[in-house]
């Protein structure tokens, strides 16, 4: 096995746990050794520090596998698969889960979701996808599934020198799967939905809501196919609004508000940040207000302009919520810290004149387990705020 010394010093993130060694760490290669290889990694003095995937095309450069002295090959990655499936056969619901999270499962940039029966898998780097039949005949035997899709429609795999690609890996897969989600029936467009076909981060999050919507006027914004506002309508909402800029996205969430025979559930096909303003003009009010917004940046140079977007909408947010409302704010950009999140939050409340008190603030779902190592992998925030002026 080649082996990938690191410059003298960068091994300590490493010895932390951390799984990424971006290009400019690294000092050399010795051996023969070909994009996506896995190879040995040592710090510049010689000490052992694990097996990486190596794609010198890549600006992470080395993804650990292990941190051992350990071979590395088909048997490992099933046991790996069989790991990560047995993990959530503790608590999720198999056929509405994340069955694979990349780093965190020790199976880096690889993404497999269950949905009703089907697995939709994603592929993110060169060396997993040397060992992605492996992978896939590890979950059909873990899982027995209807069919597999592969969601490599990432513009990201073209950085690791992979095109992107769409199809059938496995079985069936017909064109639309049913979820039940905390007791709301979803149906998920598993082959051209957006990600891997739904967003089942959040399935927790939505059913934190539950006591504070009951009888309650409620506005989601970014509502895509509807998955806060159907919870919101299932647990007694008075009156739900969606908004998506998508028509598609709002087709879908009328379709699934009919599955669930929720009336009091309606969609708007609108620009979010226009349609705060508009109600705010015309002096609307809601009991709560719903922001879950896609990622508003996913580099760290662009990290500014999105707290300005974040601001504004949750400004707006809180200018429409009457006094003793409820905020659920979201955040799914990876470079957006908790705290900074939460600061631009609690700048919004100072702008307008309003006194936040902290309900919760949570995290994506237990599914998609966070290495404390890899801040990376602590994504999503959304806070549960009640507010008064």
């Amino acid at each position: 096995m080649a082996i990938a010394y690191l410059r003298g010093g960068r091994e300590q993130r490493v010895l932390q746990g951390n799984p990424w060694v971006f290009r400019s760490d690294i000092d050399r290669v010795s051996g023969q050794v070909e994009p996506g290889d896995v190879v040995s990694v040592k710090s510049a003095r010689g000490r052992m520090l694990g097996c990486a995937f190596y794609n010198p095309q890549s600006q992470i450069s080395l993804r650990f596998v292990t941190f051992k002295n350990e071979k590395v090959n088909a048997d490992f990655f099933r046991r790996r698969v069989r790991q990560a499936v047995e993990y959530r056969r503790s608590f999720a619901d198999m056929n509405s889960c994340r069955l694979i999270f990349a780093e965190s499962d020790g199976l880096p940039a690889l993404i497999v979701d269950s949905f009703g029966g089907v697995l939709s898998m994603q592929c993110l780097c060169l060396g997993m996808e040397k060992y992605r039949q492996v992978i896939l005949d590890a979950l059909v035997e873990e899982m027995q599934p209807r069919g597999v899709w592969q969601r490599d429609d990432v513009p990201v795999r073209e950085l690791e020198g992979l095109e992107q690609k769409t199809g059938l890996l496995y079985g069936e897969v017909p064109d639309r799967v049913e979820i039940m989600e905390n007791g709301v029936r979803f149906l998920v467009d598993v082959k051209n939905g957006q990600k891997t076909g739904f967003f089942l981060d959040q399935k927790e999050n939505r059913a934190a809501i539950a006591p504070f919507v009951k009888g309650q006027k409620v506005l989601d914004c970014f509502t895509h196919t509807g998955s806060f506002a159907l919870h919101a309508g299932h647990y007694g909402a008075a009156e739900v609004t969606g908004v998506d800029i998508s028509d598609y996205a709002c087709a879908c969430a009328a379709e699934n508000a009919r599955l669930n025979g929720l009336e009091n559930v309606h969609f708007v096909t609108a620009n979010a940040f226009d349609l705060l303003k508009e109600k705010q003009a015309a002096g609307e009010k809601y009991d709560v207000v719903i922001l879950d917004p896609p990622a508003f940046t996913k580099t760290r140079s662009a990290v500014e302009p999105a707290l300005r977007g974040y601001k504004e909408i949750n400004l707006r947010a809180m200018r429409l919520l009457r006094d003793g409302g409820y905020l659920v704010t979201c955040s799914c950009s990876q470079h957006i810290l908790p705290p900074m999140f939460q600061k631009v939050v609690l700048e919004a409340a100072c702008d307008t004149h309003t006194q936040l008190m902290q309900v919760e603030f949570r995290t994506q779902g237990r599914d998609h387990p966070i290495l404390p190592a890899l801040p990376e992998t602590q994504y999503l925030k959304c806070g549960i705020y009640r507010v008064s002026r």
